[in-house]
């Protein structure tokens, strides 16, 4: 438990019907107490109540704001200490003047993440859980909340922590041996090792297959939309986003730079970048989006290729076909609300005919059949059913990765004879390795650097 209190704004600055300042620490209802008038001392109200009244400078007795003052008594908040939130109205003149009384009572300014962080210093919540927070944040779509949401509530960390005790249990095994060594128990130790390792490294293998769909869930899809220019690109950029975010002309060229939007699509982010027309120009500015275009066809997860079903092939798409070969991209063959010019059969010679969609981006026809293409390309055939723990962070990814290279390492000595006290070096990594996962074994630079990418009131 932290000593000093905290306070800071826990909704977003502006206009709105309410603002919360929030407060957290051993004396949060005590500081707070003298600045609010109503019927009920604070410091006797019970825990979890709502208590109505005004905010008011005990220096001048001039009110501030009318508020709702709400108190949780820890260790029954989320903080596990004594929290007092504020709910005035919303706007910045009134936050402020009741953030900066608080400041003025010996409370300090919190840093960034720090109630999230004492919630794990205080033992509520693991360093797993902490890090979901900010994904349930920062979510741009139902998936992803979803999945945020079973991360915040321990879903990862109920698969690590048993995988933990099988090695800690071994690892008390292997002390005996080593403490021990006139018992004859080297060989049984042996294959406790070989067997504990093979059931903990196929657990991890079976979280680490879960990692690139995770990723996507959590960071979402960078899809670039290309294509010869008036194939409708920009409409299909609308279509999806269910807004004119794009200019849409029947003038060739119109887009001239990356027009970006996020939309959800299938449950998954994808940030769209809909790109100029790529095509041999002398027009030096739509040169230069066609050069835009390009690298974000390099750099895009997923590449949709409108191709126009009322007119030809044309050479350019010949070779944009061409380029796309193993790549993950999709032929979105549009307008086919219009007479049909363009040779398919061509088309299905170069792209796969499960990545190849019909749809009318003007009409709104064939999205559905879009989004079953991207779920079948990136999720093989449809995203998993919720009761599956997706891994999602880098962090995470990256000390799982770890654990299995130290769980065979543990393995490989424990079948060719090497002697136990080495093999425990392994061990032990790999148990550290988990821990860092959920945070029991973290240093204070890694904390500081987590929770300081959440904003000042979470």
């Amino acid at each position: 438990m932290t000593e000093d209190t905290i306070a800071a704004v826990a909704t977003a600055l502006g206009e709105g019907s309410i603002a919360v300042v929030r407060v957290s620490g051993p004396e949060a209802v005590e500081k707070i107490a003298p600045l609010f008038r109503s019927r009920l001392d604070l410091r006797e109200a019970p825990t979890h109540t709502v208590n109505y009244g005004w905010i008011e400078d005990p220096a001048d007795g001039a009110v501030l704001d009318e508020v709702l003052v709400t108190v949780m008594r820890g260790p029954r908040s989320f903080t596990a200490e004594d929290v007092v939130e504020i709910s005035t109205h919303g706007g910045i003149v009134a936050v402020q003047s009741v953030l900066e009384l608080v400041l003025r009572s010996g409370i300090r300014i919190a840093e960034p993440g720090e109630f999230t962080k004492r919630a794990f210093l205080n033992g509520r919540i693991d360093l797993a859980q902490a890090e979901a927070v900010i994904d349930l944040i920062r979510s741009k779509s139902n998936r992803a909340f979803q999945l945020a949401r079973r991360q915040s509530e321990g879903a990862l960390s109920k698969r690590i922590a048993p995988l933990r005790q099988k090695l800690l249990e071994l690892l008390a095994h292997v002390e005996v041996n080593i403490d021990y060594p006139e018992h004859d128990v080297a060989e049984m130790t042996a294959a406790a090792i070989a067997e504990t390792c093979g059931i903990a490294l196929q657990e991890v293998r079976m979280l680490l297959k879960t990692a690139a769909e995770g990723k996507i869930l959590r960071e979402g899809i960078v899809t670039a939309i290309v294509g010869r220019p008036n194939a409708g690109k920009s409409s299909l950029l609308n279509a999806l986003a269910h807004d004119n975010k794009a200019i849409v002309t029947d003038i060739p060229g119109t887009t001239r730079d990356i027009v970006e939007e996020s939309v959800s699509l299938a449950g998954v982010p994808l940030r769209l970048l809909d790109t100029a027309g790529i095509r041999e120009t002398s027009d030096v500015v739509e040169r230069i989006g066609v050069e835009r275009s390009r690298g974000a066809l390099n750099e895009a997860d997923l590449i949709l290729l409108v191709l126009n079903h009322h007119e030809p092939l044309h050479e350019d798409e010949r070779l944009l076909m061409k380029e796309l070969a193993g790549r993950p991209a999709i032929a979105v063959v549009n307008k086919i609300d219009l007479p049909g010019a363009l040779d398919l059969e061509e088309v299905k010679r170069e792209i796969p005919e499960e990545r190849i969609v019909f749809l009318s981006a003007k009409e709104g026809e064939g999205i559905d059949r879009l989004e079953q293409a991207v779920s079948k390309l990136f999720f093989s055939g449809g995203v998993e059913s919720d009761d599956l723990t997706y891994v999602s962070n880098a962090r995470h990814i990256s000390l799982l990765h770890l654990a299995a290279k130290s769980l065979e390492d543990a393995i490989a000595a424990s079948e060719a004879g090497i002697p136990i006290d080495l093999i425990q070096i392994d061990l032990t990594t790999a148990w550290e390795q988990l821990g860092e996962i959920i945070g029991d074994a973290v240093g204070e630079s890694l904390l500081d650097q987590i929770f300081s990418q959440f904003c000042l009131g979470k």
